[in-house]
């Protein structure tokens, strides 16, 4: 079902999806606003409403991500040669050993760590600018030393990347710009 909210940056588009949850959500992998709501849930503008700056700030995102220029010359072997090299300078830097380094397709994220010491990396890394390669390295091998995302873990982020927050936000916009630049968003359903 597609309807239109009106914010002051003009209507945005959103669809409702309802399914067999308890809580309702909001999602914009697609670079547009989708409603996930209980199949009972009767007010969808009240959702809308609580979280309007959110949606505005994800908007703001998407519009800025316009302005991301895509790395296109580099291949899957580059990147992973890239992050071998990355990893490699944080391995000493950093006094750590990860598992094995494996490399991916992601719909959601740019890397993980699991329990192991393993790093995973999404191929999609292969747009994004050098800089923001070796941020995404440094933040999975930071979990190496703190695996949730809590206040020790952005410590250690902190102390080699005073700017991450400029960071995480960059990746953000990428995430947009690459899932539109490349035609993935149908990739990422």
């Amino acid at each position: 079902m597609n309807k239109k909210i009106f914010s002051p940056g003009g209507k945005v588009d959103y669809d409702i999806i309802r399914r067999k949850i308890k809580h309702p959500r909001l999602e914009f992998k697609t670079g547009k606003l989708i409603l996930i709501l209980p199949e009972y849930y009767k007010t969808p503008e009240k959702i809308i409403e609580k979280h309007l700056k959110w949606i505005q700030d994800k908007l703001e995102v998407i519009e800025k991500s316009r302005s991301c220029k895509l790395n296109f010359d580099r291949d899957e072997n580059d990147l992973k040669e890239d992050i071998i090299r990355f990893v490699a300078i944080y391995s000493d830097k950093m006094e750590l050993v990860p598992g094995e380094i494996k490399f991916r397709k992601m719909k959601k994220r740019w890397g993980s760590c699991d329990n192991n010491g393993n790093l995973k990396f999404n191929t999609r890394m292969k747009y994004l600018p050098d800089k923001l390669i070796e941020y995404v390295v440094f933040h999975e091998m930071g979990h190496l030393l703190e695996f949730g995302h809590n206040r020790n873990f952005y410590d250690i982020i902190f102390a080699e990347y005073p700017e991450y927050k400029k960071l995480d936000l960059e990746l953000s916009m990428y995430w947009f710009a690459i899932n539109s630049q490349t035609n993935n968003f149908k990739d990422s359903l």
